[in-house]
């Protein structure tokens, strides 16, 4: 019985995972291909149609690349950093809603699950930069901790302020919250807020001073090639693709969809009556069809993903359209800026709702 449990929590964790790693393969071609277009060039066209295989011809040439490792380095560590990253990059994937009962793991505390993972992640880049032995992989690996732990705290501070008004750390009580209004409309503020912080800690141009080429080379990735680069590469993917999904749950409703979608079944009125069927079978067919888990699951995540996907576009075009900064001006924007908004407007939606008697109520609840 127990093996047959675990040979279970395999298969759910494999079917999990491979869509996430097709869609970070994706995603770094729609990136190229937007950005393409952006800047008035073709972008990937000539690997499969319309370019749509060119993920898989750059990893099938990364994968074949001999790997060179640098000789004074710490080899343990060095192979350990990327595999961690990647590893805490995507086992934030298990709690997420992606429709009503659709998670491998229904945490009660899935918001906080969420937090400590992308901060976990950090350990694997510092790991990697220490370990190679090299000045400017060393010089990026710092930049990046310190980078990735200030705006930690602004993260947390946003999700300080949702926790206040939904009184739960579960994304699904999250979610459901959300079926009055988005969350977006009333801290439409709070969720530029967040956006930011989300850039920031996912290395992401214009905040991307880990890696700035034009200083450090590539960062904390400099001496790291072939295989690990890979690792690298799709934990970076995977966090993008995470946090567009984390934001999608907490600001825009998750899996809920807005509008009644009924009306695409009416063919099904002339199916059943051209097999003879009357008006009642047809309302009895109907009704158990939308009613139907499967349908409502398939419906539940293609909501999530067409969110998810809008603001992978909003990473996209804030990477084609913002100039890098320095690193003294990204710290002090998030010490000095950031920071002070977000203990105003944890000081300030509190009274709000204790104005309006919604805090009491929440508390009762607890």
């Amino acid at each position: 019985m127990r093996n047959s449990i675990t040979l279970i929590s395999i298969i759910e964790t494999i079917i999990l995972m491979l869509p996430a790693l097709l869609v970070v393969a994706y995603v770094t071609v729609a990136e190229r291909k937007t950005m393409a277009s952006m800047q008035r060039r073709l972008g990937p066209n000539a690997v499969g149609y319309y370019g749509l295989l060119q993920a898989f011809a750059d990893a099938l040439k990364l994968i074949l690349k001999e790997y060179v490792a640098p000789t004074q380095a710490n080899i343990i560590l060095f192979f350990l950093g990327p595999i961690v990253t990647l590893i805490f990059a995507l086992v934030g994937y298990a709690v997420i809603p992606y429709g009503p009962g659709l998670s491998l793991g229904d945490m009660e505390l899935g918001i906080l699950f969420m937090l400590a993972v992308s901060s976990l992640a950090t350990y694997g880049i510092l790991l990697a930069g220490w370990s190679a032995n090299s000045k400017y992989a060393f010089l990026g690996s710092l930049r990046s901790t310190a980078q990735l732990i200030s705006y930690e705290l602004v993260l947390s501070s946003v999700l300080l302020i949702i926790i206040l008004i939904t009184n739960s750390l579960n994304l699904n009580v999250n979610v459901q919250f959300q079926k009055i209004t988005w969350l977006a409309l009333p801290l439409f503020c709070i969720l530029i807020i967040f956006f930011i912080g989300s850039v920031a800690e996912t290395n992401r141009a214009p905040f991307d001073l880990a890696e700035a080429e034009s200083e450090l080379v590539s960062g904390f990735m400099t001496e790291h090639a072939a295989v690990i680069f890979v690792f690298f590469f799709l934990a970076e993917y995977a966090s993008i693709v995470l946090m567009c999904i984390f934001t999608s749950i907490l600001f825009l409703g998750g899996y809920l969809i807005d509008f009644d979608y009924s009306y695409l079944l009416y063919n099904f009125y002339y199916l059943v009556a051209s097999h003879g069927g009357t008006e009642n079978d047809y309302t009895l067919m109907r009704e158990e069809f939308l009613n139907s888990p499967s349908f409502n699951g398939l419906l539940s995540s293609l909501t999530l993903g067409i969110k998810s996907s809008a603001m992978v576009f909003v990473f996209i075009w804030v990477r084609a359209s913002f100039p890098r900064i320095r690193f003294d001006q990204l710290m002090s924007f998030c010490w000095t800026v950031l920071l002070p908004i977000l203990f105003g407007f944890i000081f300030l939606i509190p009274s709000i709702l204790y104005i309006f008697g919604v805090f009491f109520i929440n508390i009762n609840l607890i």
